[in-house]
């Protein structure tokens, strides 16, 4: 039965003198997989985003024209107001990108040209709020739908046991969602620290679906619209996302900013500790 209290997997605790010597280490693995450009500078953000972009939108999905292209690479009038993600293979490749983006009043955000919102929706303030935009993903390390949760730390199937994260392999999984997932977490690291409050996205119903897996619970803000197919709009408060996976997933949360679970030896009762044995019975309930 549900007492309300985190359920947490033990070996994913650390000591405090393991900590210190798992931050130095991971830190150094996400930054050669996971970096951060800010547009404004041509010069500053890799070719290469801009080639994968045009692969995916104009020639793999053809939801834009390729002569509307330079030189096999797709740009618009948002990436000097974003800041763009990367993610890389350990032998320096792009395997996928995504922005935030952040215009000035009044120039809209990118969903706001094609999705209309509904009627009582507020939008709140543009100095918290951007817009998740130009998602894509390398075609050979595209996850198979039926691994909608495998890898994420701290969520399990209701019959069977987790496989053990190993953050230097798993992110670079192209059967797991580790890459989406990584991705994600550099843009919530980087909304914190900017005072980014709310996100915006217009996504498809089954990417909203399978980020709700994971934890991320938006919240459609208008009808569906013919945005690069069909897609709705949403948005995600990141204070209720951080409430939210404190709650029910502390691994996730932890792992999220970069800091492992540390056993509370001074106040062990504030933890309900899951057996091994009981791997595998415990329900996923991200409510």
């Amino acid at each position: 039965m549900d007492n309300g209290k985190a359920r947490v997997d033990p070996d994913a605790f650390l000591s405090r003198v393991e900590f210190g010597a798992h931050q130095e280490t991971v830190d150094h693995v996400n930054r050669k997989i996971f970096r951060a450009y800010r547009g404004g500078n041509s010069s500053a953000v890799p070719g290469d985003i801009f080639r994968l972009r045009h692969q995916v939108y104009c020639l793999e999905c053809a939801f834009l024209q390729p002569e509307q292209s330079v030189d096999g690479m797709e740009f618009d009038d948002y990436d000097d107001v974003s800041t763009h993600f990367a993610a890389f293979t350990m032998d320096e490749k792009l395997v996928g990108a995504v922005r935030l983006v952040q215009p000035q009043a009044p120039k809209p955000y990118p969903f706001e040209l094609h999705c209309e919102v509904f009627s009582d929706f507020d939008m709140p303030d543009r100095g918290q709020s951007a817009e998740i935009s130009r998602l894509v993903v390398k075609k050979t390390h595209r996850r198979r739908r039926a691994d909608s949760v495998l890898g994420i730390p701290g969520l399990m199937g209701h019959s069977e046991a987790p496989p053990p994260f190993d953050p230097a392999v798993d992110r670079r999984d192209r059967s797991s969602p580790m890459l989406l997932l990584g991705m994600y977490r550099e843009m919530f690291r980087h909304s914190q620290s900017h005072g980014i409050r709310f996100w915006y996205a217009a996504m498809e119903r089954s990417l909203a679906h399978a980020l709700k897996k994971m934890g991320f619970r938006f919240m459609a803000i208008g009808p569906e619209a013919n945005y690069y197919g069909a897609v709705t709009p949403y948005v995600l408060d990141l204070h209720d996302l951080s409430r939210k996976l404190n709650q029910s997933n502390p691994t996730l949360a932890a792992w999220f900013n970069e800091k492992p679970p540390v056993v509370e030896h001074s106040h062990p009762s504030r933890l309900h500790v899951v057996r091994k044995r009981e791997l595998g019975k415990v329900p996923v309930d991200l409510n």
